[in-house]
């Protein structure tokens, strides 16, 4: 049965005539997937961490993380459902996810300073993946996906310029 399913998924993926070749949706799909395991993988680990920030700052981090992981919640549907537009199927397993993300698993809990340093970093991974697809799409012609791109950036950016700025003396 799985054979017949990737036949399908083959024969679909391969009738597709958006304007951007087979083999580009695929390298494309290829990034997004990636993007998607850093963003769901920076998601729980914010939101880890919503559930975990001890100390004086508490009642503004626990918000705050509460809105980011909200927000990269909303991220993951749109950046999956572009890699469906595309003809792809998307990942969706803590496996996959584990192979294709660059953000580390953190052990434990980190004190809340430490926590905000992990997320900067979760952030900035983000955005170095985010920026990595852009040479593909561009070439593709391949606008909807370098305008999620752009969006993404936008918001990994500030994110991580916000967060930074609480570690500031």
């Amino acid at each position: 049965m799985a054979k017949n399913k990737e036949k399908s998924d083959k024969d679909l993926s391969s009738s597709i005539n958006i304007g951007i070749s087979e083999e580009d949706r695929i390298a494309i799909a290829d990034g997004l997937s990636r993007l998607l395991a850093d963003t769901y993988t920076l998601y729980l680990k914010t939101h880890n961490f919503h559930w975990n920030v001890t100390g004086p700052m508490f009642n503004t981090l626990h918000l705050m993380f509460e809105a980011q992981y909200t927000e990269l919640a909303l991220a993951v549907d749109l950046i999956a459902e572009r890699i469906r537009s595309l003809g792809i199927p998307a990942p969706g397993t803590y496996t996959a996810y584990a192979k294709l993300t660059s953000i580390p698993e953190t052990e434990g809990v980190p004190k809340a300073t430490e926590m905000i340093k992990l997320l900067v970093e979760g952030q900035e991974s983000v955005t170095r993946t985010a920026r990595s697809i852009f040479p593909i799409a561009e070439k593709a012609n391949d606008e909807p996906t370098a305008d999620l791109l752009t969006q993404r950036l936008q918001v990994h950016e500030k994110t991580a310029w916000m967060l930074r700025s609480l570690l500031e003396e």
